[in-house]
């Protein structure tokens, strides 16, 4: 069964078939169901090497299985959202491990030696981050899930979570609720995330002429988080935002009114009032800004999505 077979059979030329199969964005959805279909009544079957060999494109993008902690672990979501975006644009995602940046450098350059990936998906940026510097300075294609921290400025495109907007509307169902002695509990200062996340609180107490000073750096750990909760409430906090739903865990042991950040299956499980990062966006738009570089096409700089206060329980 050839390509032309295929053509024949979808009554379209075979290069309309060709671009179904390696650049798919480019056809009327129409004509691509219809070749599909043509496709699949055939048994055609794509083979990877010749494509690969005629289009100098492997159809991979790759990208980094993030460590689990405390079992909420927000990026499988993630994952399966890219892995479901890549697929409807034609593109297979390639799994990588790594434990720092210079470890997933030496993955860049293994995996660009043995499979040749057409772009990467980077996640967990942070100041300082030395994965963009190096694929930047060899003109590499990659998309970050995360803003480039530290800096104004970013060569590359970027998708990331307003973190500000979300515990800005956490904080303002606290203070809905009749709260005014609001207490934060974070990642230690310097962390890009955690450092935005803090900020949406501070400034929606400041603008309220109400007291930022009761806040506390964690380790992330449940743990911390009702060690910090309790020195909190001792020091006059009545509710608590939290950087993550894992701190949030802690800080109810302490006291009810805890609002996390994530919407872990354990925030659902036990009713934690939390908020959701639009995962499965932010995975499409990755993949959505990435294969624009890809095939040529203008693309935005970059992406800031907003979260949602999923509220599951009075403040």
């Amino acid at each position: 069964m050839t390509i032309a077979d295929v053509a024949r059979h979808a009554n379209v030329s075979r290069q309309t078939v060709s671009n179904v199969l390696n650049s798919p964005e480019v056809v009327k959805e129409e004509t691509r169901q219809r070749v599909l279909a043509a496709v699949e009544a055939l048994g055609y079957r794509v083979s990877a090497a010749a494509r690969q060999m005629r289009t100098g494109r492997s159809r991979l993008l790759a990208t980094r299985i993030e460590t689990t902690q405390d079992g909420m672990n927000v990026f499988d979501r993630f994952l399966h959202g890219l892995t479901e975006s890549a697929a409807g644009s034609g593109y297979r995602v390639l799994l990588y491990t790594a434990t720092d940046d210079q470890s997933e450098i030496a993955a860049f350059d293994q995996l660009l030696g043995e499979f040749e990936p057409d772009g990467f998906v980077l996640t967990s940026t942070h100041h300082g981050d030395a994965r963009t510097s190096w694929l930047a300075e060899r003109d590499l294609p990659f998309v970050t899930f995360g803003r480039p921290w530290g800096t104004s400025e970013a060569g590359h495109p970027w998708v990331d979570v307003d973190g500000a907007a979300g515990t800005e509307a956490a904080t303002r169902h606290l203070l809905d609720g009749g709260h005014r002695r609001i207490g934060f509990l974070g990642w230690e200062t310097g962390s890009g995330v955690g450092d935005d996340r803090k900020s949406g609180w501070s400034r929606t107490l400041a603008a309220g002429g109400l007291d930022t000073d009761l806040a506390m750096e964690t380790d992330g750990t449940p743990a911390q988080g009702q060690a910090g909760a309790r020195e909190l409430v001792e020091r006059g906090a009545t509710a608590l935002v939290c950087v993550s739903d894992s701190v949030a865990l802690g800080a109810l042991q302490v006291t009810p009114s805890v609002v996390g950040f994530d919407d872990t299956p354990v925030a659902a499980a036990i009713g934690l009032t939390t908020l959701g990062q639009p995962l499965a966006e932010a995975a499409a738009r990755c993949v959505e800004l990435l294969t624009d570089r890809l095939s040529g096409r203008p693309t935005a700089p970059h992406v800031l999505l907003t979260p949602t206060l999923v509220i599951r329980k009075d403040p």
